[in-house]
């Protein structure tokens, strides 16, 4: 993060004028719209002077004058509510802006971006920092009338009285030195503060998606006594900013009432002197009045403005982030399917992968040369952390290999748009995630435009069309967070359904049987079996049942490929398969068999 300092302050409000200027048009409108709510407003104290001087001198004038005023009211309640209404329309549309480029951005990123980030951070930034932003984008109308409004009130001040102007406004020059001095002082104390409650998030969030682990172990004590942390930090670090407020702010609202208080000493004098009339004090005193807001708001605004600017870059930092796996500029596209030319051929050369720790690489892949023919179905059997579930996140470029290339019909994934890849590979992943919405809309969740039929075929082939049609409203009945309110089987169903309407040309099997009841796992070979038929299929897979589904088996081993054959031909010929199965197939092997591969 960023710390304070006077060029993170300029790059901070850089950032923000170049977001506002994108909608400069409907900024100036709004601004049009207060310079016309400060002639009106500044109108009514001059025609409370006429009033005063001349409607109760002449008999039967006061009530114009008295309707000239309301007049001018209204015409400046009239301009405060359509100011007011330019300037929340304005504010929303930045806000909705930035966080729709935002998510499109997040989304964007490579996956290693997001295996650092905190979930926390993004959120808060996504939220809290772009509703400060908002909250400074309603005040640009609001602060240009009231600026205006300063200057007219000057002007007027001097014109009626240069003597008694200059009097009044002499503490003007502290008040634009304190508020520049607040504003320095402010920034880094709000950068601290939206930090913190960054901080609060990820504890809030890694929290509610982790209840289960939690109450598992009893440790509810142990995340409270994290949140208790976090929040006793923005309780100092925003103590600390109140701290400073509480310093500057009263100095900026004492300072004009200092001159009121000489305006009415020294006016009072002159008006029973003769030399000013009664009409005039009183509207040379409801000018001065007229500055204590505005004086006031401005210096708020300023406050305001740093808050935003310092928002504004804490969601540059992600805006900045270059994604790392991106289309190409040139992007190849794969060969039509037809029936003399099948499609789905998979091919690792020379694939050399590893992990990337911060402070070391962590080698998965060594060398990998790998061939599997169009409609082939292979299951890959290895020990954790053989890099048996890389291969799936490298088909989908998730990742990009150090060294060698992956292809798919005979086109480098690197020359591939990342939409078109991934439509063509699908995976069914250990750790199935389900949407909050319906069953059919988590099924159709790659193409939400296809038909019921399409769906309840695709939930029959994944043999969860039974236990769907018992849930209270079928299909159209609304899951839970992650689709917890399923069994892990049921999910897991769900998700193969998933993949069947895709239609990929390339089936990955990511442990898809892993949650499903080994004595339930006939239920669902006969439906899978059915999907991979015809299809080029990899199954990752540690269950001899499921393993015997795949044509051929390969055995990765220290990044290679040790042994390939059917299950049968590598029992009888290789130590290490059979060491490997026995090892996957033991109780702790299962829990094992979930970790990084």
């Amino acid at each position: 993060m960023a710390g304070g300092g006077t060029g993170v302050t300029r790059e901070g409000w850089r950032l923000l004028q170049t977001t506002l200027l994108l909608q400069r048009r409907q900024l100036l409108i709004g601004v049009a719209v207060g310079l016309s709510w400060t002639l009106a407003k500044v109108a009514v104290p001059q025609l409370t002077r006429l009033a005063i001087d001349r409607g109760i001198n002449e008999s039967g004038s006061l009530p114009f004058w008295t309707a000239l005023i309301l007049a001018a009211a209204a015409v400046a309640g009239t301009f405060a509510a359509w100011r007011r209404y330019i300037a929340f329309r304005e504010s929303r549309v930045t806000e909705s802006t930035l966080r729709e480029r935002l998510f499109a951005h997040i989304q964007g990123l490579h996956v290693g971006f997001h295996d650092r980030a905190q979930t926390g951070q993004l959120m808060s930034r996504s939220s809290s920092d772009l509703q400060q932003v908002q909250g400074f984008v309603v005040n640009i109308p609001i602060f240009a009338s009231q600026v205006t409004m300063v200057l007219f009130v000057v002007i007027i001040l001097f014109l009626s009285d240069p003597l008694l102007a200059a009097i009044a406004l002499c503490p003007l020059p502290f008040i634009n030195v304190s508020a520049r001095r607040f504003s320095n002082r402010i920034h880094p104390a709000v950068m601290a503060v939206q930090q913190e409650q960054a901080q609060l998030a990820n504890v809030v969030e890694e929290s509610v998606s982790g209840i289960r682990v939690i109450k598992g172990f009893g440790a509810e004590a142990v995340q409270q006594s994290k949140l208790d942390k976090e929040a006793a930090d923005i309780r100092t670090e925003s103590m600390k900013a109140a701290r400073i407020r509480s310093r500057f702010l009263p100095a900026i609202d004492l300072l004009p009432n200092l001159g009121l208080v000489a305006v009415l000493g020294i006016g009072g004098h002159r008006v029973l002197s003769g030399d000013m009339s009664l009409g005039g004090l009183v509207a040379f005193n409801t000018y001065l009045t007229m500055l204590i807001w505005p004086m006031r708001n401005i210096g708020m605004t300023v406050a305001m403005g740093q808050r935003a600017a310092a928002a504004l870059m804490r969601v540059n930092e992600i805006l900045s982030e270059e994604p790392e796996i991106a289309d190409p500029q040139r992007p190849q596209k794969l060969p039509a399917a037809g029936l003399a030319r099948p499609v789905g051929a998979v091919e690792f050369s020379r694939v050399r992968f590893g992990y990337d720790l911060g402070h070391t690489d962590m080698r998965v892949l060594e060398g990998m040369d790998w061939t599997i023919a169009p409609g082939e179905s292979v299951a890959v059997v290895g020990a954790t952390g053989s890099g048996k579930s890389t291969i799936a996140r490298l088909l989908l470029r998730f990742y990009d290999p150090q060294h060698g290339s992956i292809r798919l019909d005979g086109v480098d994934l690197r020359e591939m748009r990342l939409r078109d890849l991934r439509r063509s590979v699908g995976v069914v992943f250990e750790d199935t995630l389900l949407f909050n919405d319906t069953v059919s809309a988590n099924i159709a969740f790659a193409r939400p435009e296809v038909g019921r039929d399409v769906i309840e075929r695709a939930a029959r082939l994944a043999g969860a069309h039974d236990f769907i049609t018992q849930l209270p409203e079928g299909y159209d009945t609304t899951l839970g967070e992650r689709g917890f309110s399923l069994s892990g089987g049921q999910r897991q169903r769900v998700a193969i359904a998933r993949a069947i309407v895709a239609d990929p040309r390339v089936l990955v099997l990511d442990d898809a049987t892993s949650a499903v009841d080994p004595t339930k796992e006939h239920e669902i070979r006969d439906a899978l079996a059915t999907v991979m038929r015809g299809r080029t299929t990899i199954v990752i897979a540690h269950r001899p049942a499921t393993i015997e589904l795949a044509d051929t088996v390969v055995l990765l081993d220290g990044g290679r490929i040790a042994a390939s054959g059917t299950h049968q031909e590598l029992l009888r010929t290789s130590d290490k398969y059979r060491e490997v199965l026995a090892a996957l197939s033991t109780p702790a092997g299962d829990a094992r068999a979930g970790g990084v591969a």
